[in-house]
């Protein structure tokens, strides 16, 4: 059974190769949507200051993203996604 799985494995492996190299689509692909924080911010109608208290992050992070200067990156991006699908659960944390 060992070896089943090894051999498993290994096929999979070079299967993401492939992948990677461009010589096989993959089967399924996945599209984290980019957030727009000014227009979630506008969609819950709260001051920048409001909504950076709300996110934890600073008024000049906030800015830099509606501003185009910077982009949210990792859990940033979640948090916005969160409160941009579902805003009932970031209202009740400021009710």
């Amino acid at each position: 059974m060992e070896k089943e799985m090894f051999e498993e494995l290994l096929s999979s492996v070079k299967e993401t190769k492939d992948i990677m190299n461009g010589k096989k689509e993959p089967s399924r692909k996945f599209y984290i949507e980019e957030p727009n924080a000014k227009d979630i911010r506008k969609k819950l109608h709260l001051t920048q200051n409001q909504f950076a208290a709300l996110m934890n992050i600073s008024i000049h992070t906030l800015r830099n993203w509606e501003q185009g200067r910077r982009q949210p990156e990792g859990p940033a991006k979640v948090l916005l996604n969160v409160a941009n699908n579902h805003p009932d659960i970031l209202i009740e944390m400021i009710n």
